[in-house]
């Protein structure tokens, strides 16, 4: 049976337009796409897909879309759940969406110039191939996951804790492999390394939180 406390029509028309876009990815991109897949566990598709990135790359692009509906979409049940149960709004709706997507984006635009102004535009070309690879597949795990919150299960705080670690974990995943393939030069800079953490990592996850808390304001 359908649950009817946050479902709305609109979460069906965006969880449809993700499914767009991952289909694309799969279309296009057939092979990419099952080396993508196996991405845990298996650095395959690091090592052959990295040589050939490009600064705005078709399969990343599709899947990054299809990203920050997926993470929008589960903002508003962490917010729903944790903070203040809210009915669905179109208009806020898109506001957080734009908010994540400018935040991504942002994100990795400053880590770009400041691999243009330090000389290092391979090292940062790399380190983002790979947590922009982690990112994309935290949005296709979590477009599943929102499809049963919205129309089988009743999510409790428990079951959004257990989603958010599994979360932080595949991400971490992607963190702690970056770590591996230049834990040299990191140890070398390990100053600048923790003024990065601060700045471009941590940081921008504040301030999604507190777009997250504000959201209904």
């Amino acid at each position: 049976m359908l649950r009817d406390v946050i479902y709305n029509d609109w979460f069906t028309v965006f969880l449809i337009l993700g499914l767009v876009f991952i289909t694309l990815s799969k279309y296009v991109f057939a092979h990419r796409f099952k080396d993508f897949l196996a991405v845990i566990g298996n650095s395959k598709y690091l090592k052959i897909y990295a040589r050939d990135q490009k600064f705005i790359d078709g399969f990343d692009a599709l899947l990054f879309f299809n990203g920050i509906i997926s993470v929008s979409i589960f903002a508003f049940i962490c917010y729903s759940t944790l903070v203040n149960p809210s009915e669905f709004d179109l208009n806020l709706f898109f506001k957080l969406l734009f908010g994540v997507g400018v935040l991504f984006l942002i994100k990795i635009l400053l880590e770009r110039l400041i691999g243009s102004l330090f000389e290092i535009d391979g090292l940062i070309d790399s380190y983002l191939f790979q947590k922009t690879t982690f990112k994309n597949y935290t949005g296709f795990v979590l477009f599943p996951i929102n499809c049963i919150l919205i129309y089988t299960l009743n999510p409790s705080k428990t079951i959004i804790y257990i989603i958010i670690c599994i979360m932080v974990l595949i991400n971490l995943i992607g963190f702690i492999s970056s770590l591996k393939n230049h834990q040299k030069l990191l140890l070398n800079n390990i100053f600048y390394f923790i003024l990065y953490l601060c700045a471009l990592e941590i940081g921008p996850y504040l301030i999604l939180y507190k777009l997250i808390k504000d959201f209904n304001a």
